[in-house]
């Protein structure tokens, strides 16, 4: 990803420059300097060194071929003692073995001699790029987008347009693919809105089987339906005065997509097994990986409904299309990760950086965060190696779960399977679970589910039955 002498990105970066040819290292010193990097020439390994003593550079070019110790005995040297600091080497014509070599033991990257200025340029920037923080300006920026980290100019438009949509209470669509971010923005939107005070509560629509959205979002009074043993407040009303995120809108049943434009009309919801409609004071943000024009064109989607949640539109980039964010979020999410597993943690190895770049990330932020998890838990060295991601990134990665909150999704996800199966029938399901129905009955309390609603005819006007339940209020 060639950046261009994009030295704005670090102002001033302090470069380190070893060649004992004089006049190279003259002309190397010119380039670099009027380039806007200040440059620190000596012409020995050994001279190098003792320079790393008094100052530590941001990045040291060294050519191989040097007297006494050469360029990869200093790399050794400084990989021993300033394990992420970048060195690119310059090695003569034809040595294609020494550069072969380097790029192996973890040198940034090499260049062959005569060097091309503007590749010379692009290779420092790219190496800074990856160590440096963020810019000041974007340390400084407000905290309603300090859980999004970035410093490309793609998310920076993007930030300034949705901070602007945030004032106005106008519904957004957030478009992008998986693991993009689109709850992250949706709670930035929230934060820098006038409803900042009030509250956020997002709603997976492709999540939550038909029958228990509706009570979900609507909510239900005592006696809708069997097991409806409280009146049970809607997400609509949770998230009164604040936002509501309906998260893959494009999932949502094709019945409930009726009702839910009826709210969006009438500015109430009518709980399920009510007659009095309850005003509601919400602002929609809604979020899709899904392209809802298709869903329309194919009638899955209402086009009246669309037009009502599309008033502003705003796409994620996928992470590919943001590289220069990388190696940032990488070891923004290392020192949290490090944190939890109680590591010590003094970053990635530039070469590990570099294959993080580099890599397709299909799963975008989320699958990023899940390959750093990986190597975080895996790591037995503070340096996390290139080795270690080279081996997250071959294998697909998993989100990493700890054994009690992976057997809590499987029990949930089996007794809803098991309800959906016996119609919502509790002595049924026991049986087939192999459990008392009184103990069966402490399971679905512990995980919220309501049986009745998984009966087919669960309620007047409920759609066919599903599986979640209870809103977290």
């Amino acid at each position: 990803m060639s950046q261009g002498p994009s030295h704005h990105a670090t102002p001033r970066a302090r470069l380190l420059v070893v060649d004992d040819d004089a006049d190279m290292l003259r002309l190397l010193a010119m380039r670099l300097g009027s380039a806007g990097y200040q440059v620190t020439s000596v012409g020995s390994a050994e001279a190098a060194l003792a320079q790393l003593d008094i100052e530590r550079p941001q990045l040291v070019l060294s050519d191989v071929r040097l007297p006494g110790r050469d360029g990869l005995a200093l790399f050794d040297e400084i990989r021993a003692r300033h394990p992420s600091l970048p060195v690119i080497l310059l090695t003569a014509h034809g040595t294609i073995p020494d550069a072969v070599e380097a790029t192996a033991r973890g040198v940034y990257t090499y260049l062959t001699k005569p060097y091309d200025a503007k590749e010379l340029l692009d290779k420092i920037a790219q190496a800074l790029a990856l160590g440096a923080p963020a810019s000041p300006s974007s340390l400084a920026d407000e905290a309603w987008r300090s859980e999004i980290v970035s410093r490309s100019n793609r998310m920076a438009d993007l930030l300034a347009e949705a901070r602007m949509v945030a004032q106005s209470d106008a519904s957004v669509l957030l478009r992008g693919d998986s693991g993009t971010g689109k709850e992250m923005l949706a709670r930035a939107i929230h934060r820098a809105s006038p409803r900042a005070s009030k509250p956020f509560i997002a709603v997976n629509c492709g999540a939550i089987p038909e029958a228990l959205l509706e009570s979900e979002l609507f909510g239900h009074v005592k006696g809708a339906f069997t097991d409806a043993v409280a009146n049970h407040k809607g997400l609509f009303q949770a998230a009164d005065g604040g936002t509501l995120l309906l998260d893959e809108i494009g999932d949502m049943p094709p019945a409930l997509q009726v009702k839910l434009l009826r709210v969006l009309q009438e500015r109430a919801v009518r709980p399920l097994g009510s007659s009095q409609s309850v005003p509601v004071n919400v602002r929609i943000i809604s979020a899709t990986h899904r392209d809802l024009e298709v869903a329309m064109a194919s009638a899955q989607f209402r086009e009246d409904l669309y037009y009502r949640l599309n008033v502003v539109t705003l796409t994620l980039p996928t992470l590919a299309e943001r590289r220069e964010d990388i190696a940032l979020l990488a070891n923004h999410f290392l020192a949290k990760l490090a944190a939890k597993y109680g590591k010590r943690s003094s970053g990635f190895a530039p070469e590990a950086l570099k294959a993080l770049t580099m890599a397709a990330w299909p799963g975008n932020v989320r699958q990023l965060y899940n390959v750093v998890e990986q190597v975080c838990a895996l790591s037995t060295t503070p340096l996390v190696s290139l080795a270690l991601v080279q081996r997250a990134l071959r294998t697909p990665s998993v989100e990493v779960l700890s054994f009690a909150d992976a057997k809590q999704r499987f029990e949930r996800e089996y007794l809803v399977g098991l309800l959906k199966m016996t119609d919502g029938n509790v002595a049924d399901a026991a049986r087939l679970a192999q459990r008392n129905r009184t103990e069966f009955y402490r399971l679905l309390q512990k995980h919220a589910l309501t049986p009745g609603l998984f009966k087919s005819d669960a309620a007047p006007g409920s759609a066919s039955p599903g599986g979640d339940a209870v809103a977290d209020e």
